[in-house]
């Protein structure tokens, strides 16, 4: 089965670290097909930054993502610029911390940048946040995957934060299905 996903904020968040995580997961520990694109503007850090994967279970053939199943975003200009025209069957994933439109979708609101800077004391680790709570929220890949992807995607020495910001992502999910 197909799915699409588009990542969105703004560049310095780990947007596109983000979706390497995702593909890594699918392909190298879900055995599933990946592939993932990105753009950002000249700006770099700061401006809006996009990044998309699309998993399946055949070789991807068309690599372009044209209609997101899921969205993560984690800015309000990420919002305004790739997460405006969702259409209704799409779930989308937002850091309420940052980003104050809704969508006309099913809405996870997730605080990430909060809670890495408050529970963590890292504002770095919102986008593994966000991570965590896209597998505990979609199951798009396993929860075994996305953990070994972390770990073979983050800097040396940070594991241990890496993982515990997955964690709080899976929690930040069970307490809005529960709440």
């Amino acid at each position: 089965m197909r799915t699409e996903i588009r990542f969105s904020g703004f560049g310095g968040q780990g947007i596109i670290l983000a979706a390497v995580i995702v593909g890594r997961a699918a392909v190298m520990y879900d055995g599933k097909y990946a592939v993932q694109t990105q753009v950002y503007g000249p700006e770099a850090r700061g401006g809006a930054s996009m990044s998309a994967v699309i998993i399946d279970d055949e070789p991807v053939l068309f690599p372009k993502v044209t209609s997101p199943d899921i969205y993560v975003i984690m800015s309000q200009e990420g919002f305004e610029k790739y997460g405006v025209s969702v259409c209704e069957g799409a779930v989308m994933l937002v850091d309420s911390t940052l980003v104050h439109s809704r969508p006309s979708c099913r809405c996870i609101e997730i605080p990430a940048t909060r809670e890495a800077r408050e529970s963590l004391g890292r504002d770095i680790v919102a986008n593994i946040i966000m991570l965590g709570a896209l597998v505990a929220a979609t199951g798009v890949v396993s929860h075994e995957a996305i953990e070994k992807a972390i770990l073979d995607s983050v800097p040396r020495g940070t594991e241990e934060l890496n993982l515990k910001a997955m964690k709080k992502g899976f929690e930040l999910v069970e307490q809005v299905k529960h709440g």
